[in-house]
């Protein structure tokens, strides 16, 4: 016989003090630390625990008995259910002060350097529709809101085309309008899953594997290019060019209308073969002047804007005369690489996905840029003692790594070519504050940038200048 799951409290008037990891913020009841979603500080809530640890707990607000100050109304419809822009019921100029704290609060308590005054964070001059990149999931299991669920309503029909519900890796929530990418985005999503339900075509079983229709990828650029990636499980032929030509009739202009066939268990897309429907296969993004490649695999910073600004940052914490030998590590498509390449004397830029490093060659071609060179594969075994000795000691570093921060090895190679500067930009300024003290034996933070790149989410940007002591 089971033992019975023991009652989780309901507690009340619990007031919210802080803002936490993950967009979630933070309540204090007994000593004990409480992560609640969806609320701000100074909201005062009753409080039902999910989650109970040694010490700490999560919980969910089950009553508003007071509203924070500090609070906004939420503008998207799906706001509390999609899992994203957590953040948006707090006002922006208070979502760019729980940024700046949450880098100071990293570098201090993991990265424990000796750290400069921290400059104020910038923030993005667009805080809605800033992405240029959106992937959207079909589901045969349809996520129901609380809501409909109570309503008593039967759904026949439980397609959906839109997000993953946290944690429910085969349930997808059904998207209406998203205020995170330009509203093209919204129309050839409604589109399509209109489409597809007239016609009658089957949605995928995330947990079965079957069905035709998988994923759509919508990518925009702020030259007004525009590029659809259709993923299909199913290779239904008649099927696929129905649609394919129904939304080249629809949306002229889409510049790029491409689509794969994905068999394969996960929905990563670098490992497949990419078809071209109509149009290029790839599109261009501007900045000063520089036209840069994005082909349908390709990394490129969400928010074109202000990766600008992020950009400027790194190239002005990079001091550059003219003379200077550069290494971009993780230069994804060479944006960064031939971003400076025009104030350095050699560009070294390195990448894992070959696909990128092939468009960061068609990049510096593009432009006329003739003193860059880029090499594909793992970080730490390209960037070796041995290569340093053949490509020369970088002056400069500029590093960009993924959430996980840098390999061991790859720090280890930095302290060994001891190049006079490191600029490094970062996604995660915990993972940052890690690798910044593991580079403490040789090099000290001269300067710290946080950009703001996804507003209504917890996630920052940071820059880093290091000097070497």
């Amino acid at each position: 016989m089971s033992r019975k799951k023991k009652e989780l409290p309901l507690i009340e008037n619990v007031e919210i003090v802080d803002i936490a990891a993950e967009g979630k913020a933070i309540a204090k009841v007994n000593d004990m630390v409480v992560f609640i979603p969806y609320v701000v500080p100074g909201d005062v809530i009753d409080l039902q625990i999910t989650r109970k640890k040694n010490k700490y707990a999560e919980g969910k607000p089950v009553r508003f008995v007071s509203y924070s100050q500090n609070r906004t109304e939420a503008f998207c419809e799906h706001f509390g259910v999609c899992g994203g822009c957590k953040w948006q019921i707090l006002p922006y100029a208070e979502q760019l002060k729980f940024k700046q704290k949450q880098v100071t609060d990293n570098l201090t308590r993991i990265g424990k350097v000796e750290l400069p005054e921290i400059q104020p964070i910038m923030g993005s001059e667009k805080t809605e529709f800033y992405r240029n990149k959106l992937e959207y999931t079909f589901s045969n299991k349809r996520w129901l809101t609380w809501e409909q669920v109570k309503s008593g309503e039967s759904f026949d029909n439980m397609n959906a085309l839109g997000f993953h519900i946290p944690g429910m890796f085969d349930k997808v929530l059904d998207i209406n309008k998203c205020w995170l990418q330009d509203d093209i985005s919204n129309q050839i999503r409604n589109f399509v899953r209109q489409y597809c339900f007239d016609k009658g075509y089957t949605f995928f079983d995330l947990r079965n594997r079957g069905g035709l229709m998988r994923n759509m990828i919508v990518r925009t650029s702020t030259t007004g290019e525009l590029m659809l990636i259709v993923v299909f499980y199913d290779d239904e032929k008649e099927q696929r060019e129905d649609l394919l030509q129904a939304i080249a009739g629809e949306f002229p202009q889409i510049t790029a209308l491409l689509y794969i066939i994905n068999q394969k268990a996960n929905d990563t897309i670098t490992d497949q073969e990419v078809l071209t429907w109509k149009g290029n296969d790839f599109i261009y993004e501007e900045m000063e002047g520089l036209k840069f490649k994005i082909g349908p695999k390709s990394f490129y910073q969400t928010n074109s804007e202000q990766a600008y600004n992020l950009y400027k940052v790194a190239r002005d914490f990079a001091g550059l005369t003219g003379k200077e030998h550069v290494y971009d590590l993780y230069t994804g498509t060479g944006t960064i690489a031939n971003f400076v390449a025009r104030q350095a004397e050699k560009v070294v830029g390195i990448e894992y996905v070959e696909d990128a490093i092939e468009d960061a060659k068609f990049n510096s071609k593009n432009n006329g840029i003739d003193n860059t060179l880029f090499y594909a594969g793992d970080m730490k075994d390209i960037l070796t003692q041995d290569f340093i000795n053949e490509h020369g000691r970088p002056d400069v570093i500029i590093t960009d790594p993924p959430r996980a921060g840098m390999h061991d090895d790859v720090i280890n190679v930095i302290l060994f070519a001891e190049p006079d500067r490191i600029v490094y930009v970062s996604c995660n300024p915990a993972t940052q504050a890690r690798d910044l003290s593991l580079l403490d034996e040789k090099y000290k933070v001269e300067k710290v940038q946080p950009v703001d790149m996804f507003p209504h989410t917890h996630h920052v940007e940071n820059v880093v200048l290091l000097i070497r002591k």
